[in-house]
């Protein structure tokens, strides 16, 4: 992949929504939905050789995005937050069990029909010992980072007999290794932001405020494709782009300044998640050479991933994600007139927004997986003046020989508002 000189885009050279893949239709979402179906036993599986590695023969997991994954149940972490002990879920040798009271429990037989349901309304703790000796559990795993040690001590309580062992990152490491199905969601979640913000771009001129923009962007994705947001659409005007999570909010968008959304829409289960920053008329001197910069620093990690992949069907390991923001970190300070973001470069996406692998300093040094999706998405933040950040979802499989971009919505400086 050649390095991109980046361009100038003004109202006329704007892209058009009907630029990019259009939104799923419903063949293609059952498709999707029958492959997780069929996938499931096989991810099951592959926890079960985990379990047996480390002497275990249970697997209580109490995360949204593993139930879904494992069992089927379509939670969120909205969902979540109200639902008690409902999706809490224990892979055991033989089988899988979905914990569920009476609001679910349709559900769960609709969603998981592989799955048994234990009832449990907000009583865990209660019904521990009855679960275990069902299961005819010793030594169980549990996801040590999410539950309360008060739980854990209640539960332990509950059922002396059974060890519980605490562990982290079994799932979450299977689950960044994607299957075909799983990358071609988060490809058409992609889609459908880069349509909404192609369509937005009319509508965006001096005096519409920030939550105006980002109300009419999240209508534009969930009209056009989108199960729902991925996450809470952030619009960010002049200084408070210097902000990398900003909430949007009631100021008016002015000419010289820039216009930084974050955002993404989720399909069939699968996120997308993307920044553009946008100017508002003639940018500024200032404005153009930081987001140079930043494009410079995207586009460096760009040609290593482009060039790593034929080097990997050769045999050699992938780079590290550590490695990726090393480079992307020394262009800005080779520049030397910046400040160096100080988040992560990327994160891995699918079911969650947030997965392995990670991008970032203190990200392992190990290879990035042979098939995958991560974020690439350097940023500049300067206190009081301005904010730039480039965010694209690339996709990683090695053995397809594939290094793709699958946010699509131009990298170019786009001009708006004029």
């Amino acid at each position: 992949m050649p390095t991109e000189v980046i361009g100038l885009r003004r109202a006329a050279e704007w892209p058009h929504p009907a630029d990019f893949t259009p939104p799923p239709t419903a063949a293609q979402r059952e498709r999707w939905l029958e492959a997780d179906r069929v996938a499931r036993p096989e991810r099951r599986r592959l926890l079960r050789e985990t379990m047996a590695a480390h002497g275990v023969d249970g697997y209580f997991g109490v995360r949204w995005e593993h139930m879904r994954y494992l069992g089927g149940l379509p939670f969120d972490e909205r969902e979540v937050a109200g639902s008690g002990d409902s999706g809490k879920f224990l892979v055991t040798m033989d089988e899988s069990i979905i914990l569920a009271d009476s609001r679910y429990t349709i559900l769960v037989e609709r969603e998981a029909p592989d799955s048994r349901i234990f009832e449990c309304y907000n009583a865990l703790a209660d019904r521990w010992a009855d679960l275990m000796a069902e299961s005819g559990l010793r030594r169980v795993a549990i996801e040590a980072m999410t539950i309360p040690h008060l739980t854990w001590e209640r539960l332990a309580a509950a059922a002396p007999n059974v060890e519980l062992v605490p562990i982290d990152g079994w799932v979450e490491d299977q689950r960044q290794h994607k299957e075909a199905a799983e990358l071609e969601r988060v490809a058409a979640a992609s889609a459908v932001a880069d349509r909404a913000l192609a369509s937005l771009l009319p509508s965006i001129r001096p005096g519409v405020t920030e939550r105006d923009l980002a109300l009419d962007l999240e209508w534009r994705m969930r009209t056009g494709g989108a199960n729902q947001l991925a996450f809470e659409v952030t619009v960010l005007a002049g200084a408070e782009a210097a902000l990398p999570h900003g909430q949007p909010g009631l100021r008016p968008v002015t000419t010289g300044q820039v216009l930084l959304f974050d955002f993404g829409a989720e399909v069939e289960g699968y996120r997308s998640d993307m920044t553009r920053t946008l100017m508002v008329g003639e940018p500024t001197r200032h404005n153009a050479d930081v987001y140079s910069v930043v494009h410079r620093s995207q586009e460096v990690v760009f040609d290593a991933l482009y060039e790593a992949v034929p080097k990997a069907q050769r045999g050699e390991p992938l780079p590290a994600g550590r490695a990726m923001d090393g480079l992307a970190r020394q262009a800005i300070e080779v520049d030397g007139r910046f400040p160096v973001y100080g988040h992560g470069l990327g994160h891995g996406i699918g079911i969650a927004t947030h997965e392995l692998p990670g991008l970032g300093r203190r990200s392992p040094d190990v290879p990035l997986p042979r098939r995958t999706v991560f974020s690439v998405e350097p940023g500049i933040y300067i206190e009081g003046d301005t904010g730039v950040r480039i965010e694209d979802l690339v996709v990683i499989d090695v053995d397809a020989g594939r290094f793709e971009r699958v946010t699509n919505f131009p990298r170019d400086l786009v001009i708006v508002g004029e």
